[in-house]
């Protein structure tokens, strides 16, 4: 053991070591990463871990390319923009790495070109690791590693962005700690610590792209492991998949009407969460025009949607359609009965005017009803961020006195529909695209 000093060239840590290797040549495309390590004399031993700018990878693998605007080639490099600030652009890369400017470098290459990172760095790694293997017979882990920003946290840290023969997440549940308590939740990043292990040794400006770990051997795998990869979080375990001003828009454009739900219950905070947001809405002389009944037992929902399903086939009826016809439509209707949960916007015309003319006191009415429509969508927007699916169903609109009676609702309350939520059963088909200027006029 020692006593946790350190110089320019390796840190000692209680058991572990951890040293930069000098010696490397500028590294050119086509170049042999690890005949190139090897003729650097590392002295490696099974059971070690060898830490790899991915700056040198990228550089042996060719990924220099011709781009005198930098912002091209992230536009090139990118899959799917996460934050935007200013200049500054963090995003998903093809790699399925969040990060900023899709890793696209600029620095240490030559003018006019730039940097990528590598097509598939867990490949780069196994490359690395068998080639050390076939050159040294020597068994090591090997990690990728790129610098990154973190959330939460000022200042840059270098994380592995690929590995080989390496355990990359240690999975602590299941088991205790010192104290005895249940471990639900403990799953420690083992690659992305050594990789901010080397890169104190390493450095950003000393030209020391490799560094060595000895002294942990039960991080090294005898397969090539799943490489790191799996440490990239998916989209559904994500709780910050997207930044906020691109969380609101895709909520908005990703918004589609769900008519088929699972059985799983719906999340009574989720939905005030989501009223929350839709009383926010725009609304004429300062007033409050939305109420919102929350149907969340299942008698309440049945009890209103019988009421209304006798009160829609007497109509049918009225209308002289025939009985089969009656049927049909009446299945088509089952959406909000499949729902688990309902929601019926009213709207109120408190603090309304009464101007004593027929014209200006319906455009004022107008003006409520779009007051009571902006509330309606940002409800469904809301709920979409909240990964709810929803579908607003006008038919309260039709029986509105039988849903007041069924509903013990205010004489001037008007039901403005009913909104079904639930999580959907599957995922929406994608919405055809829409040209935003076949529905602009510019004056």
């Amino acid at each position: 053991m020692s006593d946790g000093t350190r110089d320019d060239a390796s840190v000692r840590l209680d058991g572990y070591r951890v040293w930069a290797l000098p010696g490397l040549p500028e590294v050119r495309p086509g170049y042999d990463l690890a005949k190139l390590i090897a003729a650097a004399e590392p002295g490696l031993a099974d059971g070690d871990v060898l830490l790899v700018t991915s700056k040198i990878v990228s550089k042996a693998e060719g990924r220099v390319v011709q781009a005198e605007d930098r912002e091209a080639a992230i536009d090139a490099e990118t899959v799917r923009v996460v934050a935007r600030r200013g200049p500054l652009r963090i995003v998903e890369n093809r790699q399925g790495l969040v990060m900023a400017a899709a890793g696209v470098d600029a620095s240490n290459t030559p003018p006019g070109t730039v940097l990528l990172l590598p097509e598939d760095p867990d490949a780069s790694a196994r490359g690395i690791r068998e080639g050390l293997r076939d050159t040294l017979g020597v068994d090591v882990g090997v990690v990728v590693t790129d610098t990154f920003g973190r959330p939460w946290r000022a200042g840059l840290t270098d994380v592995a962005i690929g590995a080989a023969g390496i355990r990359v997440l240690d999975d602590l549940r299941g088991g205790t700690d010192a104290h005895g308590n249940p471990l639900g939740a403990t799953v420690v990043a083992t690659a992305d610590e050594l990789a901010a292990a080397g890169d104190l040794v390493k450095g950003k400006a000393a030209g020391l792209p490799v560094a060595v770990v000895r002294g942990l051997p039960q991080v090294v795998a005898e397969d090539d492991g799943e490489g790191a990869r799996a440490m990239v979080r998916g989209a559904r375990d994500d709780m910050f998949h997207l930044g906020t001003s691109e969380a609101v828009r895709q909520a908005v454009t990703q918004r589609r009407t769900v008519r088929a739900f699972t059985d799983e219950p719906v999340d009574p905070g989720a939905v005030r969460r989501a009223v929350a947001a839709a009383v926010t809405a725009p609304a004429p002389h300062h007033t409050t025009p939305w109420r919102f009944v929350l149907l969340e037992s299942e008698d309440a929902r049945t009890r209103l949607l019988d009421a209304m399903r006798d009160a829609w086939i007497a109509d049918l009826r009225r209308d002289r359609k025939s009985e089969e016809s009656v049927a049909k439509r009446v299945r088509r209707g089952d959406v909000l009965r499949n729902a688990p949960y309902l929601v019926v916007p009213c709207l109120v015309m408190n603090g309304s005017h009464t101007y004593g003319d027929a014209r200006r006191d319906a455009a004022e009415r107008e003006m409520f009803v779009v007051a009571t429509g902006a509330g309606v969508q940002n409800l469904l927007v809301a709920l979409a961020g909240e990964r709810l699916g929803s579908a607003w169903v006008s038919s309260t609109m039709f029986c509105r006195d039988v849903v007041r009676e069924v509903l013990g609702l205010p004489g001037d309350w008007d039901p403005m529909g009913a909104v079904a939520v639930g999580h959907p059963a599957e995922e929406p088909k994608a919405r055809p695209e829409r040209d935003a200027e076949a529905f602009i006029e510019v004056r």
